[in-house]
Protein backbone atom coordinates (compact mmCIF):
# COMPACT_ATOMS: atom_id res chain seq x y z
CA UNK A 1 0.00 0.00 0.00
CA UNK A 2 1.25 3.26 -1.26
CA UNK A 3 0.06 5.74 1.60
CA UNK A 4 2.53 8.87 1.03
CA UNK A 5 1.24 11.60 -1.78
CA UNK A 6 5.18 13.43 -0.99
CA UNK A 7 7.02 9.52 -1.78
CA UNK A 8 9.82 9.84 -4.64
CA UNK A 9 7.95 7.44 -6.63
CA UNK A 10 3.97 9.16 -6.51
CA UNK A 11 6.21 12.39 -6.96
CA UNK A 12 8.00 10.38 -10.50
CA UNK A 13 4.57 9.43 -11.89
CA UNK A 14 3.43 12.90 -11.34
CA UNK A 15 5.89 14.56 -13.23
CA UNK A 16 5.14 12.65 -16.58
CA UNK A 17 2.69 15.57 -17.04
CA UNK A 18 5.85 17.22 -18.22
CA UNK A 19 7.41 16.55 -21.44
CA UNK A 20 10.99 16.71 -20.09
CA UNK A 21 10.24 13.88 -17.55
CA UNK A 22 8.48 12.06 -20.25
CA UNK A 23 11.66 12.71 -23.24
CA UNK A 24 14.16 11.37 -19.86
CA UNK A 25 12.48 8.02 -19.10
CA UNK A 26 10.33 7.18 -21.86
CA UNK A 27 7.24 6.54 -20.01
CA UNK A 28 4.36 8.57 -19.77
CA UNK A 29 1.10 8.62 -17.87
CA UNK A 30 -2.17 6.76 -18.54
CA UNK A 31 -5.29 7.40 -16.63
CA UNK A 32 -8.70 6.41 -16.17
CA UNK A 33 -10.31 2.14 -16.18
CA UNK A 34 -10.54 3.01 -20.36
CA UNK A 35 -7.33 4.04 -21.38
CA UNK A 36 -5.58 0.77 -18.72
CA UNK A 37 -8.29 -1.25 -20.68
CA UNK A 38 -7.36 -0.66 -24.01
CA UNK A 39 -3.47 -0.58 -22.98
CA UNK A 40 -3.83 -4.57 -21.33
CA UNK A 41 -5.71 -5.86 -24.67
CA UNK A 42 -3.60 -4.33 -27.49
CA UNK A 43 -0.32 -3.78 -25.58
CA UNK A 44 0.34 -5.12 -22.72
CA UNK A 45 4.40 -5.37 -22.99
CA UNK A 46 4.13 -1.06 -22.80
CA UNK A 47 2.71 -1.10 -19.27
CA UNK A 48 5.59 -0.33 -16.26
CA UNK A 49 3.35 -0.02 -13.23
CA UNK A 50 -0.56 0.01 -12.58
CA UNK A 51 -1.87 2.38 -9.23
CA UNK A 52 -5.42 1.61 -8.52
CA UNK A 53 -7.35 3.73 -5.46
CA UNK A 54 -8.28 1.51 -2.71
CA UNK A 55 -12.11 2.89 -2.93
CA UNK A 56 -12.27 1.66 -6.16
CA UNK A 57 -10.64 -1.55 -6.17
CA UNK A 58 -13.82 -3.97 -5.71
CA UNK A 59 -15.58 -1.83 -8.73
CA UNK A 60 -12.24 -2.63 -10.89
CA UNK A 61 -12.16 -6.09 -10.22
CA UNK A 62 -12.22 -7.31 -13.73
CA UNK A 63 -9.89 -4.78 -14.98
CA UNK A 64 -7.70 -5.85 -12.10
CA UNK A 65 -8.19 -9.28 -13.02
CA UNK A 66 -6.84 -8.44 -16.87
CA UNK A 67 -3.71 -6.40 -15.87
CA UNK A 68 -2.93 -9.93 -13.34
CA UNK A 69 -3.41 -12.58 -16.72
CA UNK A 70 -0.81 -9.70 -18.41
CA UNK A 71 1.61 -10.12 -15.52
CA UNK A 72 0.86 -6.42 -14.08
CA UNK A 73 0.56 -6.01 -10.36
CA UNK A 74 -2.44 -3.37 -9.73
CA UNK A 75 -0.38 -1.60 -6.84
CA UNK A 76 -3.15 -0.43 -3.98
CA UNK A 77 -2.74 3.59 -3.13
CA UNK A 78 -4.69 5.80 -1.29
CA UNK A 79 -7.07 7.83 -2.68
CA UNK A 80 -5.03 10.82 -1.85
CA UNK A 81 -1.99 9.46 -3.56
CA UNK A 82 -3.65 8.95 -6.68
CA UNK A 83 -4.84 12.34 -6.77
CA UNK A 84 -0.98 13.37 -6.68
CA UNK A 85 -0.12 10.76 -9.16
CA UNK A 86 -2.85 12.11 -11.41
CA UNK A 87 -2.88 15.20 -13.75
CA UNK A 88 -6.80 15.50 -14.23
CA UNK A 89 -8.62 17.12 -10.98
CA UNK A 90 -11.00 14.47 -10.71
CA UNK A 91 -9.06 10.87 -11.35
CA UNK A 92 -10.83 7.99 -11.76
CA UNK A 93 -9.11 5.51 -9.65
CA UNK A 94 -6.58 4.36 -11.84
CA UNK A 95 -3.00 5.39 -13.08
CA UNK A 96 -0.29 3.78 -14.96
CA UNK A 97 2.64 4.43 -16.45
CA UNK A 98 3.60 2.94 -19.60
CA UNK A 99 6.30 3.08 -22.14
CA UNK A 100 6.87 5.04 -25.77
CA UNK A 101 5.25 3.64 -28.43
CA UNK A 102 7.77 2.36 -31.18
CA UNK A 103 6.48 3.67 -34.43
CA UNK A 104 8.38 5.00 -37.32
CA UNK A 105 7.58 6.14 -40.56
CA UNK A 106 9.17 3.73 -42.41
CA UNK A 107 7.41 0.91 -41.01
CA UNK A 108 4.41 2.91 -42.10
CA UNK A 109 5.33 3.46 -45.89
CA UNK A 110 6.41 -0.09 -46.02
CA UNK A 111 3.36 -1.64 -44.99
CA UNK A 112 1.58 0.31 -47.88
CA UNK A 113 -0.80 2.95 -46.23
CA UNK A 114 -4.38 3.56 -47.44
CA UNK A 115 -5.25 6.56 -45.15
CA UNK A 116 -3.40 8.35 -43.30
CA UNK A 117 -3.55 11.62 -41.25
CA UNK A 118 -1.03 13.98 -41.06
CA UNK A 119 -1.00 16.85 -38.12
CA UNK A 120 0.79 20.36 -38.87
CA UNK A 121 0.76 22.48 -35.87
CA UNK A 122 -2.09 20.82 -34.27
CA UNK A 123 -1.51 22.62 -30.66
CA UNK A 124 -4.38 21.72 -29.04
CA UNK A 125 -4.49 18.49 -27.02
CA UNK A 126 -7.94 17.68 -27.16
CA UNK A 127 -7.87 18.05 -30.85
CA UNK A 128 -4.85 15.93 -31.53
CA UNK A 129 -6.52 12.90 -29.62
CA UNK A 130 -10.06 13.37 -30.98
CA UNK A 131 -8.45 13.22 -34.79
CA UNK A 132 -6.56 10.28 -33.68
CA UNK A 133 -9.31 8.75 -32.03
CA UNK A 134 -11.19 9.52 -35.53
CA UNK A 135 -8.42 8.50 -37.58
CA UNK A 136 -8.61 4.63 -35.72
CA UNK A 137 -12.52 5.13 -35.90
CA UNK A 138 -12.17 5.49 -39.99
CA UNK A 139 -9.89 2.92 -40.02
CA UNK A 140 -6.51 4.74 -40.75
CA UNK A 141 -3.27 3.21 -41.24
CA UNK A 142 -1.55 5.60 -39.61
CA UNK A 143 -0.83 9.26 -37.77
CA UNK A 144 1.83 11.24 -38.60
CA UNK A 145 2.48 14.55 -36.35
CA UNK A 146 5.05 17.09 -37.32
CA UNK A 147 7.76 18.50 -35.04
CA UNK A 148 5.55 21.72 -34.89
CA UNK A 149 2.53 19.70 -33.31
CA UNK A 150 1.94 18.83 -29.64
CA UNK A 151 3.45 16.12 -28.03
CA UNK A 152 1.55 12.62 -28.71
CA UNK A 153 1.85 12.11 -24.63
CA UNK A 154 1.07 14.82 -23.50
CA UNK A 155 -1.76 13.40 -20.87
CA UNK A 156 -4.56 15.44 -22.28
CA UNK A 157 -4.05 13.88 -25.67
CA UNK A 158 -3.54 10.43 -24.68
CA UNK A 159 -7.27 11.24 -22.35
CA UNK A 160 -8.53 12.37 -25.81
CA UNK A 161 -7.70 9.09 -27.69
CA UNK A 162 -10.05 7.51 -25.23
CA UNK A 163 -7.08 4.28 -25.71
CA UNK A 164 -7.06 4.45 -29.98
CA UNK A 165 -3.04 5.87 -28.83
CA UNK A 166 -2.40 1.78 -29.02
CA UNK A 167 -4.68 0.87 -32.21
CA UNK A 168 -2.94 2.23 -34.88
CA UNK A 169 0.91 3.74 -35.43
CA UNK A 170 1.64 7.23 -34.77
CA UNK A 171 4.93 8.84 -35.63
CA UNK A 172 5.90 12.54 -34.05
CA UNK A 173 8.82 14.79 -34.62
CA UNK A 174 8.45 14.53 -38.09
CA UNK A 175 9.78 16.92 -40.50
CA UNK A 176 6.50 18.13 -43.16
CA UNK A 177 7.92 18.49 -46.49
CA UNK A 178 9.91 15.44 -46.68
CA UNK A 179 7.31 13.47 -45.21
CA UNK A 180 5.08 14.22 -48.00
CA UNK A 181 7.72 13.65 -50.60
CA UNK A 182 8.07 10.04 -48.89
CA UNK A 183 4.54 9.63 -49.02
CA UNK A 184 3.92 10.60 -52.49
CA UNK A 185 6.41 8.36 -53.50
CA UNK A 186 4.69 5.77 -52.09
CA UNK A 187 1.90 6.13 -54.30
CA UNK A 188 -0.30 7.97 -51.60
CA UNK A 189 -1.90 11.16 -52.77
CA UNK A 190 -2.01 14.09 -50.26
CA UNK A 191 -5.13 16.43 -49.47
CA UNK A 192 -4.58 19.25 -47.55
CA UNK A 193 -7.96 20.45 -45.42
CA UNK A 194 -8.00 24.13 -46.55
CA UNK A 195 -10.76 26.21 -46.09
CA UNK A 196 -10.17 28.04 -49.80
CA UNK A 197 -9.93 24.26 -51.05
CA UNK A 198 -12.74 22.70 -53.55
CA UNK A 199 -15.37 21.17 -51.88
CA UNK A 200 -14.98 17.71 -50.42
CA UNK A 201 -17.90 16.12 -52.44
CA UNK A 202 -16.42 17.00 -55.95
CA UNK A 203 -13.68 14.96 -55.16
CA UNK A 204 -15.70 11.71 -55.99
CA UNK A 205 -13.73 8.90 -56.81
CA UNK A 206 -9.99 10.50 -56.19
CA UNK A 207 -10.90 9.60 -52.95
CA UNK A 208 -10.99 5.68 -52.92
CA UNK A 209 -7.41 6.25 -54.01
CA UNK A 210 -4.57 6.26 -50.71
CA UNK A 211 -4.84 9.33 -49.42
CA UNK A 212 -2.78 11.46 -46.61
CA UNK A 213 -4.75 14.19 -45.17
CA UNK A 214 -3.07 17.05 -44.37
CA UNK A 215 -4.88 18.96 -40.95
CA UNK A 216 -2.89 22.36 -40.00
CA UNK A 217 -3.35 25.26 -37.03
CA UNK A 218 -6.48 25.51 -35.63
CA UNK A 219 -6.19 29.25 -35.42
CA UNK A 220 -4.99 29.91 -38.56
CA UNK A 221 -5.14 26.58 -40.64
CA UNK A 222 -2.26 25.50 -42.69
CA UNK A 223 0.55 28.54 -44.49
CA UNK A 224 0.10 28.50 -47.91
CA UNK A 225 3.54 27.54 -48.63
CA UNK A 226 2.22 24.09 -46.87
CA UNK A 227 -0.97 23.52 -49.04
CA UNK A 228 1.27 24.19 -52.14
CA UNK A 229 2.79 20.67 -50.65
CA UNK A 230 -0.62 19.24 -51.22
CA UNK A 231 -1.75 17.69 -54.93
CA UNK A 232 -5.37 19.25 -53.82
CA UNK A 233 -6.90 21.58 -51.29
CA UNK A 234 -10.11 20.68 -50.32
CA UNK A 235 -12.73 22.23 -47.74
CA UNK A 236 -16.00 20.35 -45.81
CA UNK A 237 -18.55 22.67 -46.83
CA UNK A 238 -21.46 24.29 -44.71
CA UNK A 239 -24.67 24.01 -45.43
CA UNK A 240 -26.09 25.94 -42.70
CA UNK A 241 -25.49 28.87 -40.57
CA UNK A 242 -22.45 27.67 -39.15
CA UNK A 243 -20.01 30.00 -38.67
CA UNK A 244 -16.97 27.43 -38.84
CA UNK A 245 -16.00 24.03 -38.14
CA UNK A 246 -13.92 22.37 -34.90
CA UNK A 247 -11.04 21.10 -36.71
CA UNK A 248 -11.40 17.57 -34.79
CA UNK A 249 -14.72 17.72 -36.81
CA UNK A 250 -13.93 18.71 -39.97
CA UNK A 251 -11.13 16.06 -40.11
CA UNK A 252 -13.35 13.62 -38.91
CA UNK A 253 -15.39 13.97 -41.59
CA UNK A 254 -12.49 14.21 -44.37
CA UNK A 255 -11.01 10.92 -43.11
CA UNK A 256 -14.38 9.08 -43.31
CA UNK A 257 -15.36 10.01 -46.43
CA UNK A 258 -11.94 8.86 -47.84
CA UNK A 259 -13.00 5.61 -45.97
CA UNK A 260 -16.65 5.43 -47.34
CA UNK A 261 -14.81 6.12 -50.50
CA UNK A 262 -12.22 3.15 -50.39
CA UNK A 263 -14.45 0.37 -48.90
CA UNK A 264 -17.05 1.03 -51.71
CA UNK A 265 -14.21 0.33 -54.20
CA UNK A 266 -12.52 -2.63 -52.21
Amino acid sequence: MIDNPRSPRVRAVAKLAKRGARADTGLFLLEGPQAVDEALRYRPELLVDLYVSVSVQDRLADLIALAAAQGVEAQPVRDNVLEAMADTVTPQGVVATARHLSSDLDAVLAAGPRLVAVLEEIRDPGNAGTIIRAADAAGADAVLLTGRSVDMYNPKVVRSTTGSLFHLPIVQDLELEPTLDRLRAAGVTILAADIDGGELPDLGERLAEPTAWLFGNEARGLLDEHVALADASVRVPIYGHAESMNLATAASVCLYQSAFAQRARA
